[in-house]
């Protein structure tokens, strides 16, 4: 029997590589959710024919609905809201549900998927950063497992995929020493402080290896996705901040590792594309052949890997630091970077003033 699928944020990048990777698996979808950009969702209507799909945006929703309704290819049900985006994760009664929305407002409809018990696969970092005890919690509770989209947690996982299979989370790993969250670089690796001051939005868009949405692209750029990251690790995989690690890794190749306590590391590798990690979140624990090119070791010159410029891109500190003071510094850390990157993004602040920005919320923590 196929499998089937409801993906939150079906709009965004991980959301059409996931729908990509789910026409490959042939796999049913059930529910699509996304903000209000309708003409991609009608395409995605007239091609999958999912029976229920939420709009954010309650006129969008409205016009969509004008647009589809008496087409003869589709009897899709329209909602609107944050009310509608709930529905979606917790009506549709598919198997696995993607959750993909970027930001915060993606915590209620991942807590609300949660709640069916269903396998989650977790692509928005942000419900785990704002609400990491709940969330894990509800899973906990409801029974769901949860499992990791981001490449780098997804590589996490992959490497302990023989001790993973006590889901829900959280897990009690043992022997462990520390884990290691590869980055990157972004596109100003090597950067000075200075030469960062006049960087434009449309600059720090541009990303070396990855094809990703602004507001992520933007946090890769200021490492602070890796911050946010470190956090999401935590949560994931029952450990203190200060067992988990961050290195540059320009190639993008090895997406993360795991150090254990007699000295052996595991590492993950692949080519850079979310589309492995995509699918490893819908298969497990099986793997089938993918559309992700597979890695020709002989074609590697180097891998490299350096520390982070704390200094240059302190985002990253300011996050270690959010981790080590609890939840609400987490959930105050997040909404001050995503204002932060707003403002950036609208051409309202420099670069450099988004960790200033970000310092200035957590000051009164």
């Amino acid at each position: 029997m196929k499998k089937t699928l409801t993906i939150l944020g079906s709009t965004g990048s991980i959301g059409r590589q996931t729908l990509e990777v789910a026409g490959h698996l042939d796999m049913k979808v059930l529910a699509l959710s996304a903000d209000k950009n309708i003409d991609l969702l009608e395409e995605q209507i007239h091609k999958f024919s999912p029976a229920l799909v939420a709009v954010y945006n309650e006129k969008a929703a409205q016009e969509l609905k004008t647009r589809i309704t008496g087409s003869i290819d589709t009897t899709t049900r329209i909602v609107h809201g944050m009310e509608g985006q709930i529905e979606t994760a917790r009506e549709s009664g598919a198997d696995i549900i993607v959750t993909a929305i970027s930001g915060g407002a993606g915590l209620e409809p991942t807590l609300a998927a949660l709640k069916t018990g269903k396998r989650i696969a977790l692509a928005n970092k942000e419900p785990l950063v704002c609400a990491g005890n709940q969330v894990m919690q509800t899973a906990k509770k409801h029974g769901a497992e949860i499992i990791p989209v981001d490449s780098e947690h997804s590589a996490i996982f992959q490497c302990l995929a023989d001790k993973s299979h006590n889901l829900p989370y959280p897990a009690n790993y043992k022997n462990i020493k520390k884990l290691i969250l590869t980055a990157s670089g972004g596109p100003f690796r090597g950067k000075t402080r200075d030469e960062l001051e006049k960087i434009t939005p449309e600059q720090a868009l541009k990303h070396p290896n990855w094809n990703m949405g602004n507001k992520i692209t933007i946090d890769s750029a200021t490492l602070m996705n890796k911050g946010l990251e470190l956090i999401e690790a935590m949560h994931l995989f029952n450990m203190s901040p200060d067992e988990i690690e961050i290195l540059i890794h320009p190639e993008s190749i090895i997406h993360s590792m795991v150090e254990f306590t007699d000295g052996s590391t595991i590492a993950q590798l692949s080519n850079p594309d979310m589309r492995q990690p995509i699918q490893y979140a819908l298969t497990y624990p099986d793997r089938q052949p993918s559309l992700t090119k597979q890695l020709d070791l002989t074609g590697i010159k180097t891998l490299t890997f350096e520390k982070p410029d704390n200094k240059t891109f302190p985002c990253l500190s300011l996050a270690r630091e959010a981790a080590k003071k609890g939840p609400r510094a987490c959930a105050i850390l997040n909404e001050a970077n995503e204002k932060a990157v707003e403002l950036f993004l609208n051409k309202k602040i420099n670069f450099n003033d988004i960790p200033a920005f970000i310092e200035k919320a957590l000051n009164d923590v």
